[in-house]
């Protein structure tokens, strides 16, 4: 009776709602893709400050120079390629997936060429979310086919490894401070952690049995927070403990399916809200634990992913709405 009590109190410790939601008023300046339909799927930050995009929809990826509001589009060799994630390397070139051709991809900036990357042994995979480690190596996950990929650029050489939890749609991906991949199970109330050498997984079960971690973002003390899509919760996880800290309901509800999230420099946490109509922009600040909301203009059309940038500010692509956009978190 004591232990069952015990287990009681310890998961209601973690299901911390919080009472102060305020207004924010923060900048948000949207940019219409040049091609119809493109669905703006994931942004990305290049080393100069730029703004990239995969358009899903168009089978190109778009590039905006936030200080002119320019565009340039690359269109991909492969038709239907899917392009769905990206991610920029320390020479600016930008590395994508591409979910419905089944490759990785490369594309040169400067020449508009694209090299495009496959296991050895020929197995189906669907890259979805990619991400650099320390060393330069790319890991990324496959949704469907349930796979964690590494993607060495040197070799040209991708391994894969199969997630444990059959069905467990590996989505969001983050390198953690000691090199570590840490990634979020969709299909399971489950994170991930694979180990770099062995590529052996370890999954972690979170509490809630309806939790469907989406996306993932790394704070700047090594501990991640996660959207819950499916419950409308905010969590945290310390990757160290292999424990969940606390979560919060999102100020949207149990349906405002939390999705796209950022951790700028100073430890906030930025996400939105894909359920509420108009999507909303949220901020979460660890040290009073309270939130704050703003509508996004367009309404967004589902933020799928967002990234921050050095100098506070968010890149957000909004695919229903054939956007992207800029958020100045300094705005007074």
């Amino acid at each position: 009776m004591y232990l069952r009590q015990l287990c009681l109190f310890g998961l209601a410790a973690v299901l911390i709602s919080s009472a102060t939601v305020e207004n924010l008023n923060v900048k948000i300046h949207e940019y219409e893709v040049p091609t119809a339909k493109s669905r703006p799927h994931d942004p990305a930050v290049a080393p100069d400050g730029s703004l990239w995009y995969t358009g899903q929809g168009a089978n190109k990826l778009g590039r905006l120079d936030p200080k002119t509001g320019e565009f340039k589009e690359y269109p991909l060799k492969t038709p239907n390629s899917g392009p769905h994630g990206l991610v920029a390397d320390k020479d600016g070139d930008i590395w994508f997936t591409a979910i419905s051709a089944g490759y990785v991809g490369k594309l040169n900036p400067q020449t508009g060429e694209v090299a495009e990357y496959r296991p050895d042994e020929g197995a189906r995979i669907d890259p979805h979310t990619p991400v650099f480690d320390q060393n330069g190596i790319l890991w990324f996950t496959n949704e469907e086919t349930n796979y964690i990929g590494r993607l060495d650029p040197k070799t040209g050489k991708m391994s894969l490894t199969q997630v444990p939890t059959a069905h467990a749609v590996p989505y969001g991906i983050v390198i953690l401070p000691n090199g570590t991949p840490f990634f979020c199970d969709f299909g399971a109330n489950k994170l991930g952690s694979i180990d770099p050498s062995t590529m052996k997984i370890q999954e972690f079960v979170l509490p809630a049995a309806s939790a469907r971690p989406r996306r993932i973002a790394l704070a700047p003390d090594g501990t991640i927070y996660y959207s819950d899509y499916a419950r409308g919760y905010l969590g945290h996880f310390d990757p160290s403990a292999g424990r969940l800290l606390k979560e919060w309901p999102s100020p949207g509800g149990s349906d405002s399916e939390p999705y796209g999230i950022a951790i700028t420099n100073d430890g906030e946490v930025w996400y939105s809200e894909s359920g509420v109509k108009p999507n909303t922009l949220v901020r979460f600040d660890p040290k009073s634990e309270s939130f704050g909301t703003m509508p996004i203009p367009s309404g967004g059309g589902v933020v799928r992913n967002m990234v921050a940038t050095r100098d506070r500010r968010l890149y957000l692509a909004c695919s229903g709405v054939n956007k992207v956009a800029v958020v100045e978190l300094n705005s007074p």
